[in-house]
């Protein structure tokens, strides 16, 4: 490997046979700008001419297979669905170091994803760390980008507390570092299957494969000065001031880590954003009710 190229893992491509609802065929880009070395994973459904794009990012700790019931209904509607995974989850390469993931890095990654590969006409797609790192993406680029779709996620400015439930969250990580990803996303989905909850489980054949997973709480913006606050900042003014396409959002009502007052406040400050879709039984990963959010904001862009 290049001496740059951090120590990483890369998960056998046999723990992805056969996932539920996931039939789709796996991309990757090799070495994007600062990141030799090191393969990212993505999905790229749809026709590459399409008028419009979904660019969706998830979160911690999941993978592209959290789009799996958004991106049917958003393929229906003539689009190119792309889906990365990031550094540290899903099938994308994961360094070993804790300390490699940083705010900066992870916001750097996608920002050479989307020109590597010359995405246009972007609607965001964004929830949980999708949205804490890509709603700072549009600022930067912002021809590129048309429409946003927003689930439960913050802009995490360092101005304020991101509430006790968010602080549960992040002690609970550190004090239980093998992070059985498949059993926590079964308690907040309840309906899924033991075959789904153990695909969320595949990118991880053990604890060393979690470090990308295990850090994301510690890199939340909790003060004024920390990684990312900055460009956190700089984001909720652009989005406030100059944003000029058209906006929804979903809320999973039963989320306590990201909370409906801390969406609305969302709401308020993004400009062109209607009144959310609340959805009464959703938590914090909206994206597993996402075929109703698919279908309810194709309907509202017309």
């Amino acid at each position: 490997m290049p001496a740059s190229t951090p120590e990483f893992l890369r998960t056998p491509d046999e723990r992805f046979g056969a996932l539920p609802e996931y039939p789709f065929i796996p991309h990757y880009v090799e070495s994007l700008p600062g990141f030799s070395g090191l393969r990212m994973h993505y999905l790229d459904e749809g026709p590459r001419d399409a008028g419009n794009l979904f660019l969706c990012l998830h979160g911690q700790p999941t993978w592209s297979y959290l789009y799996r019931r958004m991106i049917p209904a958003l393929l229906g509607s003539g689009a190119r669905v792309v889906v990365p995974d990031f550094f540290g989850f899903g099938r994308s390469d994961k360094p070993v170091d804790e300390a490699w993931y940083t705010f900066t890095r992870h916001r750097d990654s996608l920002q050479a994803f989307v020109r590597a590969l010359e995405l246009r006409n972007i609607t965001l797609v964004c929830q949980d760390w999708g949205g804490i790192l890509g709603l700072t993406l549009p600022m930067d680029d912002p021809q590129r980008f048309t429409r946003l779709l927003v689930m439960n996620t913050v802009l995490a400015t360092g101005k304020q507390s991101l509430g006790a439930g968010f602080d549960a969250w992040r002690a609970w990580v550190n004090a239980n570092p093998d992070l059985r990803v498949g059993a926590l996303m079964k308690r907040s989905c309840r309906h899924l299957t033991e075959a789904e909850a153990a695909a969320y489980d595949a990118p991880f054949p053990d604890r060393r494969f979690k470090a990308g997973a295990r850090r994301f709480p510690n890199l939340v913006c909790d003060h004024p000065d920390a990684d990312g606050a900055e460009a956190s900042r700089a984001a909720a003014r652009w989005w406030r001031d100059q944003w000029q396409g058209q906006a929804f959002m979903a809320i999973g009502m039963q989320d306590t880590v990201i909370p409906p007052p801390a969406m609305h406040s969302l709401q308020r400050l993004i400009r062109n954003c209607p009144p959310p879709l609340e959805l009464a039984e959703a938590g914090h990963f909206v994206q597993e009710w996402g075929d109703e959010v698919a279908r309810v904001a194709l309907s509202h862009y017309g």
